[in-house]
């Protein structure tokens, strides 16, 4: 498995040193190359499979690198490779020229081929189960991306072989652990059950109340429409036999597994990516979402300090059984790294995720809690608030404590704790840690 990857001038990627650890996680603007290293990580393990699979759907073998290109990364990305790229695999000091993962290897006669280790689930995820059916690989058209191809091929064939020859899909019996399946079945299916349906002389997927009609497809929420294929994948990965893992993966993407979910949901997603460690996967994500972040710093914090299962657990919302146990152990010594794709083309490494760092990129976690702090401060700094402060203080100046600030928040809204305060509550916080590391700095300094 690859540990560390050195790049230059791949695709928006202008200069990047990622070490990977057993959870590593990309943030950073849209546009900004997070999809295409992924893409580029799953060539590097997974040449050989790859072109065997382009070879079984008879997507043909060329001499022209940039034409697998648009095959492999999708349509009009062939440029993202130039004669200015460059890649540095682990502690190798030579370049590996990714027009090389371009050309199959022929293997001796009789010998098979490396067996598939990376399993990708793509952004584009919720393209693989229109009107709520699975498709296999040749549906697409060629320029579309592999790692969405292959993705959607495999949900059909675990759906058509194995989770489909019953009508049950989702709560399903000896599916998923029922710690972790039932934190799904409330903040994202909502007492709807995932069924097939086949009156259509179609198997589709549909959802199914205790007594209600069956809802296809396009009725569902924005949120059961991206997470019903990852639910599919997670069955795929996370077998019901003895075996803790499916044959010969190792490691697994997921892009963006927050889309269209509530934070309730997410944390349920998270769950699973914790589970994902404990079965022994190495787990590579990209998101948008603070909350993902907010889980990753929060274990860090308990793994410097030495936290225990139950602070993990609490954390997750899981209860105390040994199967939990086992996923919060892993999670106390599991390897996190973070990075941060900026606009200009460079990465970051922001895993300390410190949000009194010097460092904006690592303060604001890579952009995720930049806007909800400058709410805050805008706010704070407003005259609005100035007065408000005054009323509770009895005319002391300064800013307000953040729990001052929820109570005025709470009395513009009615009682109700608001967004607004959250995000005050969230700005004074990184605030005052920031404060309280300059006071440290100080003392030490002093010594």
């Amino acid at each position: 498995m690859v540990s560390r990857i050195r790049a230059r001038n791949i695709g928006p990627v202008r200069e990047a040193d990622i070490r990977f650890g057993d959870l590593t996680i990309f943030v950073g603007p849209q546009a900004t190359g997070k999809s295409i290293f992924l893409q580029v990580l799953k060539l590097l393990v997974d040449k050989a499979s790859i072109h065997e699979t382009m070879r079984y759907f008879g997507m043909g073998q060329t001499a022209d690198a940039s034409a697998f290109f648009d095959l492999y990364f999708g349509e009009g990305m062939a440029s993202i490779w130039t004669v200015e790229s460059c890649l540095v695999l682990g502690r190798a000091k030579s370049q590996t020229n990714l027009t090389d993962y371009a050309h199959a290897r022929p293997g001796r006669k009789g010998s098979p081929e490396k067996p598939e280790q990376m399993f990708y689930i793509p952004a584009q995820r919720v393209t693989s189960l229109r009107d709520g059916m699975t498709h296999p690989f040749n549906v697409y058209r060629a320029g579309d991306p592999f790692v969405l191809r292959d993705f959607s091929d495999k949900l059909h064939w675990i759906l058509q072989n194995e989770i489909g020859l019953d009508e049950d899909v989702f709560p399903r019996p000896g599916r998923l652990s029922a710690e972790l399946r039932e934190p799904l079945e409330e903040h994202i299916f909502n007492k709807f059950a995932l069924r097939t349906d086949t009156s259509a002389h179609q198997r589709r997927l549909v959802l199914k109340s205790s007594s209600g009609r069956p809802l296809p497809y396009l009725v569902w929420s924005a949120g059961q429409r991206e997470f019903v294929p990852l639910l599919l994948g997670l069955y795929w990965l996370l077998p019901p036999a003895k075996s803790s893992r499916r044959r010969d993966f190792e490691s697994v993407v997921i892009e963006e597994p927050e889309m269209g979910l509530h934070p309730n949901g997410i944390g349920a997603v998270l769950n699973f990516v914790m589970e994902l460690l404990s079965r022994g996967y190495r787990v590579y994500l990209s998101t948008h979402s603070p909350h993902v972040l907010d889980i990753v710093w929060a274990l860090g914090f308990f793994q410097k300090n030495n936290g225990e299962k139950r602070d993990v657990l609490k954390l997750l919302g899981l209860s105390p059984t040994p199967k939990t146990k086992q996923i919060a152990d892993t999670a106390l010594k599991s390897k996190f790294r973070t990075y941060y794709f900026a606009r200009d083309g460079e990465v970051h490494d922001i895993s300390r995720l410190d949000p009194g760092s010097e460092i904006l990129a690592e303060g604001g976690w890579g952009g995720l809690t930049e806007f909800s702090g400058r709410v805050g401060d805008v706010v704070a700094e407003s005259p609005t608030a100035r007065r408000g402060h005054d009323d509770l203080q009895g005319g002391r100046g300064g800013r307000a404590t953040s729990g001052e600030w929820r109570l005025l928040s709470r009395q513009a809204g009615h009682g109700e704790q608001t967004p607004l305060s959250c995000n005050l509550r969230r700005s004074h916080t990184i605030n005052r840690e920031h404060r309280s590391r300059q006071c440290t700095q100080a003392a030490q300094t002093q010594r």
